[in-house]
């Protein structure tokens, strides 16, 4: 039976992190769900995840937490590190950073899954590679792990692309995050990854990636400093849908999953109800099987 994994889109401040704790509880129910992973970088106030935050999106059912470039932008998260080993922050900062750079994990169901996370370079903080990163990662997992799934924390399109091809045959999903706006080109790689530019922000859509735009729109016409305060508006859940062979690792589908205010609610008062979802992308029958070895 294939593996059903959601991951969340960028949590941003207490919007995005109500819309989970409304819609989760009833996804993991109504899709089936054996696995959520929710990059939670932006969870507290915009800007990195606190103790609260976590407890939070885990009670409401988020099994792994991945992290990006403000992983340490709260100094709870070194608390968080020391109590739980739910997160991982990225794999290519430099060797000394805290924390651990993979989560490993069962699912209810007894299957092994590891999930870590890469920075990507290009208009980014400087970092180490992420591609040698990768590898390094990779190489001790080939024995243990079939379905693997790497969060691209990265600004341009391009850049996920590479990482993404590279890693094809190597990881059952290659996913986007860090630019808050969702694409809709998911497919299934000719390796058996499933991949998605970027997976898109989980937060309020009346804003700019989540902020106010009237901050904004002030810092743009003053130069002046602002105070980008997480906005309110439109609150919406952004995910993808994975559905992974546990035996192969191959990826079978994924699918874009977003609900909206309304949808919500809608989930959240009927009991039968279950949101109409894009047509999945499906790997090609012609798909060369190139999935490749570490």
């Amino acid at each position: 039976m294939p593996l059903k994994i959601l991951f969340i889109g960028d949590v941003v401040g207490s919007p995005g992190r109500k819309v989970v704790v409304q819609s989760l509880p009833h996804l993991r129910a109504r899709l089936g769900l054996d696995l959520v992973i929710c990059n939670a970088e932006n969870a507290a106030g915009g800007s990195g995840v606190t103790l609260s935050c976590y407890d939070d999106l885990r009670d409401a059912g988020v099994d792994v937490f991945t992290l990006g470039d403000h992983a340490y932008r709260k100094d709870d998260i070194h608390d968080l590190f020391g109590r739980s080993d739910r997160l991982c922050r990225p794999a290519n900062f430099p060797p000394d950073a805290p924390g651990p750079e993979i989560v490993r994990i069962k699912t209810t169901g007894g299957v092994p899954v590891a999930v870590f996370t890469v920075l990507g370079r290009v208009f980014m903080n400087p970092v180490d590679c992420p591609l040698r990163a990768s590898d390094r990662i990779l190489g001790p997992l080939a024995e243990s792990y079939k379905v693997i799934v790497c969060d691209i924390h990265a600004e341009a399109t391009s850049e996920k692309q590479l990482l993404a091809r590279y890693l094809d045959g190597r990881v059952s999903a290659a996913l986007g995050t860090h630019t808050h706006v969702a694409t809709a080109d998911e497919q299934i790689l000719s390796g058996g990854t499933a991949f998605q530019t970027d997976v898109g922000m989980t937060g309020p859509y009346d804003s700019v990636i989540g902020r106010r735009f009237d901050r904004v729109l002030t810092s743009n016409q003053t130069a002046l400093p602002q105070h980008f305060d997480v906005a309110t508006g439109d609150p919406r859940l952004s995910s993808t849908l994975l559905e992974i062979d546990p035996e192969s690792g191959r990826a079978l589908s994924i699918r874009r999953v977003m609900l909206d205010k309304h949808q919500i609610d809608r989930i959240v008062r009927q009991a039968d109800w279950i949101p109409e979802l894009p047509c999945p992308s499906f790997e090609s029958a012609t798909s060369p099987s190139n999935r490749r070895e570490s």
